[in-house]
């Protein structure tokens, strides 16, 4: 089965501690995530990030059909790096690195995710025309919301 990987880049004017905290709080996910997908934390998000930490939610990623997302904090190192993982969910892998890196002017956060669809090759038939698309849609949804936020580079 082929694991695919989504890279996004963003600048933004901002310390890297504020970067830091916006980002490794599990709260704020909601507020760059689009209305439409009724992302809903139901528990793990009320303590400060840490290794170990189990956050589930509701989402609803297609056609309208709600599905429970559990995921793990497994990595973290405070101000420069987190890495979530499902553990259940809508994919087969979801691999999640999040990196802060302080740059002239602001930070430059990066994103890394890897994952495999399910259902083999028919989820593999579709991945390129509606598993690809969605997530470049949430993740440029998170782009211009975290600029609203927080300014242009």
């Amino acid at each position: 089965m082929k694991v695919y990987t989504l890279y996004k880049k963003q600048l933004l004017p901002i310390s890297k501690k504020e970067a830091w905290l916006f980002l490794s709080d599990p709260k704020n996910l909601k507020t760059i995530t689009p209305d439409y997908m009724g992302f809903d934390i139901l528990s793990g998000a009320d303590r400060p990030m840490f290794a170990g930490q189990i956050i589930q939610y509701i989402v609803t990623p297609l056609l309208g059909i709600k599905t429970k997302w559990v995921t793990e904090i497994t990595h973290v190192v405070d101000g420069k790096y987190f890495v979530d993982e499902q553990r259940f969910g809508p994919y087969v892998l979801w691999h999640h690195k999040h990196f802060i890196k302080e740059i002239d002017g602001g930070v430059e956060m990066e994103d890394i995710i890897d994952y495999k669809v399910p259902y083999g090759i028919l989820g593999q038939l579709v991945q390129p025309i509606l598993v690809k698309p969605k997530l470049e849609e949430i993740f440029n949804y998170r782009t211009k919301k975290l600029e609203e936020l927080f300014g242009k580079f």
